[in-house]
């Protein structure tokens, strides 16, 4: 069964192609061009959030939310830039899209709005770094570990475990501290739309199963 999944607020592609590879129609979304040749809506992700998408995983900016930030925070509440983070983030939890997923780093909105369903390490999906990153969801289970590697990346180096926290100031630093790690993205991909598609087929399996299908119109007039 093919799902039709919007990646908000990605780049990279690295969630849109997992979908992919799964066989889904997957589409990401943002106001930069893909970095990754597929299918890709440059521009707002407001223009496309209602074309009957199944599920979407979300990645709203973060750099008015995340407590990492917290220094700027008096300066970006008074100048509207914190609660253009907030609303911006709200848009996406409360998407009319069955099963949502929204990602971002240790922020604010546990506080705003309520605290992450989980949060998830590169190291539980086999990558050697650490790097916390808060799931909201809605209509999505918790993703279970695939590949947990902390032991091994606890004999690492702190420069080689936290490499994506100790990047040095750059141009692309924000670019690269925002990738979704592949391993995470795989995880996403593989549970969440095996979720989805079992939710389906039991939906359609209750609907054949019912002995009829009762219709009312407006007038109040029944038909069996």
């Amino acid at each position: 069964m093919e799902l039709n999944v919007l990646v908000s607020c990605e780049y990279s592609g690295v969630v849109r192609d997992a979908f992919i590879e799964l066989g889904h129609n997957a589409m990401s979304c943002d106001l930069l061009a893909t970095d990754s040749p597929g299918s890709h809506y440059q521009g707002s992700v407001l223009d496309v959030m209602d074309d009957g998408w199944d599920c979407m995983i979300a990645h709203p900016p973060c750099t008015h939310l995340s407590v990492s930030g917290a220094r700027q925070f008096a300066a970006k509440r008074l100048d509207g830039r914190q609660q253009g983070g907030i609303d911006f983030f709200m848009k996406m939890i409360n998407a009319k899209i069955p099963s949502i997923g929204v990602e971002n780093p240790v922020c604010i909105m546990s506080t705003v709005f309520r605290k992450p369903d989980q949060t998830v390490q590169p190291w539980m999906f086999g990558h050697m770094e650490q790097k916390a990153t808060c799931l909201w969801l809605k209509n999505l289970p918790l993703l279970v570990p695939t590949n947990n590697v902390r032991a091994e990346m606890m004999l690492q180096p702190r420069s080689v475990r936290e490499r994506i926290h100790l990047l040095p100031p750059s141009p692309d630093r924000w670019k690269l501290r925002s990738v979704t790690y592949k391993g995470l993205a795989d995880a996403m991909a593989r549970q969440w739309s095996d979720y989805i598609i079992k939710q389906k087929k039991e939906a359609a399996r209750i609907i054949k199963s019912a002995p009829e299908i009762v219709l009312k119109n407006s007038s109040g007039i029944v038909f069996n």
